[in-house]
């Protein structure tokens, strides 16, 4: 089974991966904001946090365009 086999058998539509890459940039864009706020000891995890989340948009988009392609 496919990830896009998985994803359709749990029901999620593309606007669904959308959405949720959509809100993986606003996740990213708040935690690197906090990331500001931490004190210089803690802030390289906070920061590398940020950036993990960022990576996760484009994944999620693909994955909802490959769903809108009929099977």
């Amino acid at each position: 089974m496919t990830v896009v086999g998985a994803v359709r058998w749990l029901g999620l539509r593309s606007a669904h991966l959308h959405l949720a890459s959509l809100g993986a940039v606003a996740l990213c864009i708040i935690l690197w904001i906090r990331a500001k706020t931490v004190d210089q000891d803690e802030r390289g995890n906070a920061e590398r946090r940020a950036l993990f989340v960022g990576l996760w948009p484009p994944t999620l988009w693909l994955i909802g365009d490959s769903l809108r392609k009929p099977q």
